[in-house]
C-alpha cells in the first residue's frame, strides 16, 4: 500500500511546523524518520496519519486523499502509535489488543471467528501469547510496548506508523522492539517510525528522511545519506561515522569535545 505525502504543510501550536514536504513511499518500505528535536518528526507523521489536517497539501493512501477516506477505513489500512498511551491499571495485555479490532466491528457487533484469529495473530506476532492475561501494569517497558504494537496488529493495518517506538527503553528492549518492526515489515508491511538514536536507524531501518527546520534535509539509504558532513549540517554537532565491519552498515557518533569544552 503506498503511501505519499504532497506539498504538505502543518501547522503545530501556531507555527508552521512541516513546510512543503513532498514523500513517497511504497509498500513494504522500511522507514526512520530522524532529525534534532523541533525538526518537525513528529508532526509529520501525524500529518501522514491523519491526526493532523494539513495547512496546504495533502495525503494519499493508495492514490487516495486520506481524509476522504473517512477514520474507519484509514484505522483498517494504517495503524498509528504515538508516544503516550492511555491504559487503566488493571487491563490486560489481551484486552488491550482486543481494541485493535474496533474498526472492524459495528455496534454492539459481537466477536467473530475472523476478530478472534487476528487478535491470537497479533499476540503471536509480538511475542505475546503467554502475557495476554497479565496486567499491562506488571509488564517491563519492552514487553508493554509490544503490547501497543500487538494492538495496532490486530487492526490488521498493512501501514504502520510510530513515534519514538524505543524511547525510555533500555538497550535489550529497545533491539527487541526494533527486531519486532523488522519482522513486520519483512512479512509485507510498511512500518515508517520517529526514531532519535541514529545507530538504530542505520541497523535496522533501509530508508532514512532526515528532518531540518520543518523540511527534507535528507532521504536515502542510511549507507548513502548517514555521512558526517550531513548529519553535521542537520544536527548542529560534529559527527563521526563509523562502518560496522560485520555488516558495513554505518554506526553515526557524535564527536566528543575537545578537553576543556572547546569543539575538534
Amino acid at each position: 500500500m503506498r503511501l505519499a505525502v504532497e506539498r504538505l504543510t502543518l501547522r503545530y501550536n501556531g507555527r508552521e511546523a512541516v513546510r512543503d514536504v513532498s514523500l513517497d513511499l511504497a509498500g513494504g518500505e522500511f522507514v526512520a524518520i530522524v532529525g534534532p528535536n523541533g525538526s518537525g518528526k513528529t508532526t509529520l507523521l501525524r500529518g501522514m496519519s491523519r491526526l493532523l489536517r494539513p495547512a496546504a497539501g495533502q495525503v494519499l493512501l493508495d492514490g487516495r486523499e486520506i481524509r476522504a477516506i473517512g477514520a474507519r477505513g484509514v484505522a483498517r489500512r494504517l495503524a498509528v502509535l504515538t508516544q503516550l498511551h492511555e491504559e487503566g491499571p488493571d487491563l490486560t495485555v489481551g484486552e488491550l489488543v482486543w481494541r485493535g479490532r474496533a474498526p472492524h466491528q459495528g455496534l454492539l457487533q459481537r466477536a467473530r471467528p475472523a476478530d478472534r484469529e487476528a487478535v491470537a495473530h497479533a499476540l503471536r506476532a509480538a511475542d505475546l501469547e503467554p502475557l495476554a492475561g497479565r496486567p499491562l501494569a506488571s509488564l517491563s517497558g519492552g514487553e508493554r510496548q509490544r503490547a501497543w504494537i500487538a494492538l495496532a496488529l490486530a487492526q490488521q493495518p498493512r501501514v504502520l506508523l510510530l513515534d519514538e517506538p524505543t524511547t525510555f527503553l533500555d538497550v535489550r528492549h529497545q533491539v527487541e522492539v526494533m527486531a519486532l518492526l523488522r519482522r513486520l515489515n519483512e512479512g509485507g508491511m510498511t512500518v515508517v517510525a520517529v526514531v532519535h538514536d541514529l545507530t538504530l536507524a542505520g541497523r535496522f531501518m533501509r530508508r532514512a528522511i532526515g528532518m531540518r527546520d520543518g523540511e527534507v534535509a535528507f532521504d536515502g539509504p542510511p549507507r548513502e545519506v548517514f555521512r558526517p558532513d550531513v548529519l553535521e549540517r542537520v544536527f548542529g554537532v560534529p559527527m563521526d561515522v563509523l562502518e560496522d565491519p560485520a555488516s558495513g552498515l554505518p554506526v553515526p557518533l557524535p564527536r566528543a569535545p575537545a578537553e576543556g569544552g572547546a569543539s575538534p
